[in-house]
């Protein structure tokens, strides 16, 4: 029979061990080992059965235990000792103290999904994983955070396999009684809420539940509310499911909500306000409307123009996507639909579909794109690599007409990975033993070259063999979902062999990241997979979108090679990939691969994650590797030209990468000691030469080198240095004098882009140069620019100049900023400066115009340029 009801009882325990309360409900633990250490060693059977979570733990431990765990001294020791450790964590000063006053009090991170532990099932692939190490690397560093995001009742799906290899899906629902939250109530006891009007005098209301990712409190919005009609509850019901109107209804919860969240977490706690606001991806982008409406409503009210001004101040924007299909778009008459309703009364409803429509060549004006949206609301935006930068102020180019796509006011803050979390604790163990610290980050790997190869080269067979140990468990759990007996599966206890190449590729399965490409030659594959003196072993894992059938495609193909007796001992697909299987899956691979198509992956965290555990990573050079890559910490693919046709393309690289396996891949891990006897069942090392040498110098050249540039920490930092802090004090001058400079702000760019359609550069001339310019000589430009109703004050000229090329292209370009020197009368002037030519072959320049403001973070900022 099933209940009617269900919901979860919270363990009460003896005061002298309480504080285990507060330990499950931080999720420090989550990358803290000594705080697991902790709860494991309770009752390491109960630990198990509770998949390590510290809150179902509790609730597995029963009361006659819990009384002889708070009689025991030396346990009650212990937890008080975990309990001070974790209070002095909360509390001591971190880096971000030592910024002085003008770091922000408080940011706000809004993101659609948290990848943190688990247990706490709010992720679906690298955006969601890299929000929550974004959280766990400010509180190491003592950011004053807040993250902002929705509570899925179902989470993302779990993935399993049918019989016939096709991806199957579940939806189970989560108790939030039952997970490490806290629901935030007022005053009086009463859960708080936020309420959204909706189209038909509808109202969503959400509760605000608070995870606390060490220092850093995350706020989860929550639409499962009895007072809510059954439509309005299932507004957060899963992470990405359904589409149009539903999906809308769940990123104007984000958004508009999250705002409102925030201000109730901070009349009920005394958080300073967030002085910078963060939007990860354009899933939160109308976080920018609720703050203009807020603008717009307060007792001293701005205009729509001011409003934006001060709140695009202070507003950072990070795109997460390489290619356009990623982005959420949704009819301009859905947008309206909603507004219409109240969301922000105040705002005009087509200042904000202006916001988001793609009123630009190429674009669809009809359409409101959330990531266009998101551009115009910030100040500052950024991709996340170097490549992805490049690739970003390409795709969005549009927005800024008549600029070098070098110019686009997009940067590049590369991502990173949280080491604590993702390291595993073998290596902390090892750090522990030769580096003094258990806790040491990535940059203290630099001393790794003291450890010996021998210990290195053991350490890893320990990491490949637990790898092994858990695909088999997982690979045998698989089959029996897919409905067979246990009597069919013997054969899995002796999948993988853990004396062999292993290589791993898991990630999210959209057809640009190429899951099948190693299927290219099957032929040639299974030779690998079978090579009598260098064999490899794949583990792969990964889910695709319950809508993509091309996505289910592949796995379903490579799930059936994978099935074939003759190669089912050397490669397994590992269903309900998640952050429990990554634990073992990255340290335990020798190599981790990657092959997407060049430059569709924005950044690709999963090979940094393998590589603080000393994998080497076999990638295309794009995302983060094509930045990172120095021919001693991996192996690149070589990728086809352009021209290439799709299947030309896939041809030619599943190619390179077959050859980079068998001819310096595999043989550099097996070194000089293979057995010539050896055969399938793996090479055979044994004595003191079995050490591949140059293989583990790979090892610590990429712990040494790489591990400090893919950490979160570095990454937090950088965040920190070039977007958060400028931010802040943008927003603080916006806002001085009851937004004195805002006001100011909007009105001049109200006059500019008014009167920029007059503006002309009349004549551009040059003298001070011979017959046969050399290199030396000064050449003074001379610019006639008509401003009519503007002012010299109001704009920079400058000559651009470098090597011209066919099509009189400028490459190597310096810039020279040209004074005005004349007023000619009638809004017309002469702007004069000298340039140095300092180089020979072909020469060019050019004079441009551009609005100039102290409050503008670029000159391309409010997409206006004038030219010859």
């Amino acid at each position: 029979m099933k209940a009617i009801r269900r919901f979860t009882v919270r363990t009460v325990l003896p005061e002298a061990i309480a504080p285990l309360v507060r330990l499950a409900k931080n999720l420090r633990w989550s990358w803290h080992l000594p705080t697991r250490e902790l709860f494991s060693t309770l009752n390491p059977e109960a630990w198990e059965e509770s998949k390590h979570d510290p809150m179902t733990f509790l609730g597995l431990v029963s009361r006659e235990e819990l009384h002889e765990l708070a009689a025991d001294g030396a346990v009650v020791e212990r937890v008080q000792q975990a309990a001070a450790d974790l209070d002095r964590y909360l509390s001591e000063p971190r880096w971000y103290q030592g910024l002085g006053p003008d770091a922000p009090a408080c940011i706000a991170y809004f993101s659609p999904e948290f990848g943190i532990t688990e247990v706490l099932p709010q992720y679906s692939g690298g955006l969601g994983i890299l929000a929550g190490d974004h959280l766990k690397a400010a509180s190491d560093l003592g950011v004053p955070l807040i993250g902002v995001g929705l509570l899925y009742q179902a989470g993302y799906f779990k993935q399993s396999l049918s019989r016939d290899a096709w991806q199957q899906e579940t939806y189970p629902v989560l108790d939030p009684d039952g997970l490490p939250l806290t629901l935030l109530r007022e005053e009086d006891g009463s859960p708080a809420l936020v309420t959204l009007p909706l189209p038909g005098d509808r109202t969503l209301r959400a509760h605000i539940w608070r995870a606390d990712v060490g220092r850093v409190p995350l706020l989860l919005l929550d639409s499962n509310v009895p007072a809510n009609d059954d439509a309005a509850r299932g507004i957060t019901d899963r992470l990405y499911g359904g589409g149009g109107d539903h999906r809308l209804q769940q990123e104007l919860l984000l958004g508009m909500g999250g705002v409102k969240a925030l201000r109730v977490f901070q009349r009920l706690t005394g958080t300073p306000a967030p002085e910078v606001f963060h939007t990860n991806e354009g899933h939160a982008g109308f976080l920018g409307i609720e703050r203009i409406q807020e603008l717009m409503s307060s007792e001293a009210p701005l205009s729509w123009s001011e409003a934006l001004a001060a709140g695009r101040a202070s507003t950072v924007f990070t795109t997460h996507t390489p290619v356009p299909a990623g982005i959420d778009r949704f009819e301009a008459v859905q947008i309206r639909h909603f507004f219409d309703a109240g969301l922000a009364p105040d705002v005009p409803v087509e200042k904000v579909l202006d916001l988001g429509r793609e009123n630009y060549d190429g674009g669809n004006p009809a359409v409101f794109n959330m990531a266009v949206m998101g551009l115009r609301l910030a100040q500052r935006a950024n991709g996340v690599a170097k490549l992805h930068g490049v690739v970003s102020r390409e795709m969005f180019s549009g927005l800024w007409p008549g600029f070098d796509h070098s110019e686009i006011p997009i940067t590049s803050v590369t991502n990173g990975v949280h080491v604590p979390t993702w390291i595993d604790p073998k290596m902390s163990r090892l750090a522990a033993k030769h580096f003094g610290s258990t806790d040491v980050d990535a940059t203290g790997w630099d001393k790794i070259y003291d450890v010996s190869d021998a210990e290195l080269w053991a350490l890893r067979g320990e990491l490949r063999s637990a790898l092994v140990d858990d695909v088999r468990k997982r690979l045998r759990s698989s089959w029996k979902k897919r409905g067979a007996a246990d009597a069919e599966l013997g054969w899995t206890d002796a999948v993988l062999d853990p004396d062999v190449l292993t290589i791993g590729f898991a990630r999210r399965v959209p057809t640009y990241k190429r899951l099948t490409l190693m299927l290219r030659d099957p032929a040639r594959l299974k030779a690998l997979l079978l090579h009598p003196q260098h064999p490899i072993q794949l583990v792969i894992a990964g889910k695709s979108h319950p809508a993509d059938d091309a996505g289910k495609k592949m796995i379903q193909d490579l799930v059936k090679f994978t099935d074939d007796p003759a190669v089912r001992h050397r490669i397994v697909f590992l269903p309900n990939y998640d952050i429990a299987m990554a634990r073992t899956l990255f340290p335990g691979c020798d190599v981790w691969l990657n092959n997407p198509l060049r430059p569709l992956e924005a950044c690709g965290t999963s090979g940094m994650k393998a590589a603080i555990n000393g994998s080497l990573n076999l990638s295309v050079l794009d995302g983060w590797w094509d930045e990172m890559y120095d021919g001693e910490n991996g192996w690149a693919i070589p990728t086809a030209n352009n021209d290439a046709s799709p299947g030309e393309r896939d041809d030619i690289e599943a190619a390179a990468l077959y050859e980079l396996l068998e001819t310096q891949v595999a043989p550099r891990f097996y070194g000089s000691t293979v057995s010539a006897e050896a055969g399938a069942a793996g090479p055979s090392q044994s004595g003191p030469e079995a050490v591949p040498t140059h293989w583990v110098s790979m090892i610590k050249h990429t712990l040494a080198h790489l591990g400090p540039a893919v950490s979160a920490d570095r990454m937090l930092q950088d965040y920190v240095n070039t977007l958060y802090r400028p931010a802040a004090l943008a927003g603080r001058q916006a806002g001085t004098a009851s937004f004195k400079e805002a006001k100011e702000l909007a009105a001049w760019t109200t006059k500019v882009c008014t009167a920029w359609p007059q503006l002309t550069v009349e004549h551009v001339d040059s003298v001070g140069v011979s017959e046969e310019p050399q290199i030396g000589d000064t050449l003074q430009v001379n610019a006639y620019i008509a401003l009519h109703e503007l002012t010299p004050e109001d704009v920079s000229v400058e000559v651009a100049y470098g090597r011209a090329q066919d099509g009189d292209e400028l490459e190597e370009v310096a810039l020279v900023e040209l004074t005005e020197t004349e007023d000619l009368g009638n809004g017309r002037h002469l702007f004069t400066g000298s340039i140095l030519i300092n180089r020979s072959g072909s020469f060019g320049y050019t004079v441009r115009v551009f609005p100039k403001h102290p409050s503008l973070a670029s000159k391309a900022e409010l997409g206006l340029i004038g030219q010859v």
